[in-house]
């Protein structure tokens, strides 16, 4: 039987005791109703996980013992972001759901001309929160031990020229493979020379990039390619390239 995991912000430590509050407390006693003696996995995203027992339910409080350190990594050999345009209303939700289900390292929204979406500085700081907490639950169902990570939104031109290499931009390691899904292109994902040991995916939102932007991405790096005869919605076309760049380089 697979046992609930439960990602913790806090220090974990074997023989030590934590108390869960909030919503992971509830979806714990509410929804799945486990009560003292229950066993549980938990784990802080700095990688590994730790067996735990409930050992006691103060209301919404979920007192937990702290078992074993156990030294278990599910994370890809390969370092993949997903450059995404932002997309409007659960696009982009899902886009980052399944990104971290697929084994995505980063995650970095952009704004792009033709994004629809237009984020204010708070706006941005909020959405960046509830996508991350998206990332979490993702970890927690797909069993991954570390957080993606997740930047605030960028301007392209900012991913692609970037000041710094803390702010999600399009720089790397001397090796890296990154890739421009352009519908024109006519270069498949599986004709990409390897090996690869780091690829980035940039991704358009729903009305794609446009020619200046597709050029700047080029001139940049980047290699269009195509996922096939037919256009993608831009939330599937993420789902389908990552798949097919762990397939090619990863570990699907």
């Amino acid at each position: 039987m697979r046992l609930t995991r439960v990602y913790l912000d806090a220090p974990l430590e074997a023989g030590g005791r934590v108390a869960l509050t909030g919503s992971a407390a509830r979806h714990l006693t509410r929804v799945l109703r486990l009560r003292p003696g229950q066993a549980l996995t938990l784990f802080n995203g700095g990688g590994g996980e730790y067996a735990a027992t409930i050992e006691a339910v103060h209301g919404e409080k979920v007192e937990v013992a702290v078992g074993e350190a156990q030294a278990i990594e599910r994370e890809s050999p390969l370092i993949l972001t997903l450059a995404q345009g932002v997309s409007r209303g659960e696009r982009m939700d899902f886009v980052v759901q399944k990104a971290t289900e697929l084994g995505a390292s980063s995650i970095v929204p952009l704004l792009t001309e033709r994004s629809v979406v237009r984020l204010s500085a708070p706006q941005a700081a909020r959405k960046l929160e509830h996508w991350r907490a998206i990332a979490i639950a993702a970890c927690e169902q797909s069993g991954r031990n570390r957080l993606p990570q997740l930047v605030p939104p960028l301007p392209l031109p900012e991913f692609l020229h970037p000041r710094g290499a803390s702010n999600g931009g399009a720089g790397g390691a001397a090796d890296a493979i990154r890739l421009l899904l352009a519908p024109a292109s006519s270069a498949r994902i599986d004709e990409v020379p390897r090996p690869a040991h780091s690829v980035t995916v940039l991704i358009g939102p729903e009305g794609g990039l446009t020619d200046a932007e597709e050029q700047a991405a080029v001139a940049a790096g980047f290699v269009p390619v195509r996922l096939g005869p037919r256009i993608l919605r831009t939330e599937t076309a993420a789902i389908t390239a990552l798949a097919l760049v762990q397939r090619e380089f990863g570990d699907l």
